[in-house]
């Protein structure tokens, strides 16, 4: 493994490698350690205030999905999930309490967005600018591009304003993504085939592009089903996450200025030949 996919396994994207299991359940675990260490506590006859438990959970959770290097919004989630919940608790015992329908909401709202991560391990990752400009740049005169995970369309919207000539395609599995990215590229004067489904399930022959922005857990399957599919002379593109074992023929520096590896802002295009 060369040293640029070291680093890349490495970033803060990456569940650590003792860990097999999806960053949510590994975010949920997380709180095991604490929730056993104030169950202790309780049970010994510790007096302590009930904000103190909710803390000790709350921070051993943080610290656990740092330790596991789980991407870094799971940090901050695990850090301020209870908290909040206790909050809000606290305002409906007092009467002044947040409407339940507003709960409701957010969970059809996360279930919209999310339902297809639980089972592919892929969250929502929006590409950069500058990932579109590479993508434009290296599509030929009619090209066309695949966006494996099209997420709400922006790298495809981006692509079709620099290169109206080309032949632009995009896959989403969660049906609100799949509608926004519908829309967007339709009301922005562009036309891209958007469909609703697994990548799994997409054709990669046609393709002068395909462009991913996953997770780690499917980078193998994935280098498989391009060998398989993809024609010889195109180009396989992966922001950020390797492809276990094979050096990328050709790597482009995105991230923002003065981004650190394991930043958010610190990415890279890894680009494959077939």
């Amino acid at each position: 493994m060369s040293n640029i996919d070291a680093q890349v396994r490495a970033s803060a994207f990456d569940v650590a490698p003792t860990l097999s299991l999806p960053p949510a359940l590994a975010a949920l675990l997380a709180h095991l350690p604490g929730s056993a260490c104030a169950a202790v506590l309780a049970i010994s006859g510790a007096d302590l205030p009930l904000p103190l438990l909710i803390l000790v959970i709350s921070a051993g959770a943080a610290l656990l999905a740092w330790y596991w290097r789980l991407p870094i919004w799971w940090r901050y989630i695990n850090l301020f999930f209870l908290p909040l919940i206790g909050l809000a608790l606290h305002l409906q015992t007092r009467g002044d309490g947040v409407d339940p329908n507003w709960f409701l909401a957010a969970f059809l709202l996360l279930a919209l967005t999310s339902i297809g991560a639980v089972r592919t391990r892929v969250p929502l990752y929006l590409s950069s600018p500058r990932a579109a400009e590479e993508l434009a740049l290296r599509l030929p005169i009619q090209g066309s591009l695949i966006d494996l995970g099209c997420g709400l369309g922006g790298p495809l919207a981006r692509v079709r304003k620099q290169r109206p000539d080309a032949h632009l395609a995009g896959i989403e599995a969660a049906p609100l993504n799949w509608l926004i990215a519908k829309l967007r590229l339709r009301l922005g004067g562009g036309r891209a085939d958007i469909r609703l489904g697994s990548l799994w399930n997409a054709d990669l022959s046609a393709y002068d592009i395909v462009y991913a922005y996953l997770s780690p857990a499917p980078m193998a399957r994935l280098w498989d089903k391009a060998r398989a599919e993809m024609k010889p002379g195109s180009l396989l593109i992966s922001n950020t996450f390797a492809m276990p074992d094979f050096d990328a023929d050709e790597v482009v520096d995105i991230s923002k200025p003065g981004a650190k590896p394991g930043d958010l802002s610190h990415a890279r295009l890894l680009i494959w030949r077939m």
